[in-house]
């Protein structure tokens, strides 16, 4: 279906959801001088704008910090990817790169890429009040039946060591791969004692592995 008929958009700037859709490589390929990153660089920050309102609405009773805890859960990488699956984004793709040369870590980090560039040109053509309107329609749901997209286990493990009075502590133990596609591998130390190790397509996404896997050892649960 059309992007435009399916998504309810009028507008005279085609152009501009056209760039929303183009990955780099298509930018060299056809030698472009534009592409996705910087309307995805504004649809960031309208998402956590919009998401916040709303939680600080829905929620008035939160502290701040339980706040950024529950928006980092619709703003995370693994729920953009979701959103743009749902509204089936990846097929306005314009890219000249196949699939199957793209690493797992590309493909993922394309698809959540889409769905910001397509917010942030979304914001641009139809204002503020649009962009409100389409995530209420398309996200606010997820929040409502409160969908679960990241446990922050790095939170949890730190609060364990303020609790205990304990050092928690990350150090790299190996990283390898190209540039574009590296592999981190992590420790969490607690106290100096080795807890958990794990790997990830960068740091954060390391600890988090290696906090879960303390967080399992000392039978803690993460909601």
């Amino acid at each position: 279906m059309n992007l435009f008929d399916r998504f309810g958009i009028f507008t005279d700037n085609e152009y501009l959801y056209h760039i929303a859709f183009t990955h780099g490589s298509y930018s060299t390929k056809h030698d472009l001088d534009y592409n996705y990153e910087r309307l995805e660089f504004l649809g960031d920050a309208v998402l956590n704008l919009i998401i916040s309102e709303y939680l600080y609405k829905k929620y008035p009773d939160y502290e701040e910090g339980k706040l950024t805890k529950l928006r980092a859960n619709y703003v995370c990488q693994n729920a953009l990817i979701y959103y743009s699956h749902e509204l089936n984004l990846p097929d306005y793709l314009n890219i000249e790169v196949e699939e199957s040369n793209l690493t797992k870590n590309e493909v993922l980090s394309i698809t959540a890429d889409l769905f910001e560039s397509f917010l942030g040109a979304l914001f641009i053509d139809q204002g503020m009040d649009f962009a409100k309107e389409f995530i209420a329609k398309y996200i606010f749901d997820y929040i409502d039946e409160e969908k679960i997209f990241f446990r922050d286990y790095k939170s949890a493990i730190k609060e364990y060591g303020d609790a205990e009075e304990v050092e928690v502590s990350y150090e790299l133990v190996e990283e390898f791969g190209v540039p574009h596609d590296k592999t981190f591998i992590m420790s969490v130390l607690i106290d100096g004692e080795k807890m958990g190790i794990g790997r990830g397509k960068n740091k954060k996404e390391a600890e988090q592995a290696a906090a879960k896997v303390a967080l399992e050892k000392l039978k803690i649960s993460v909601f």
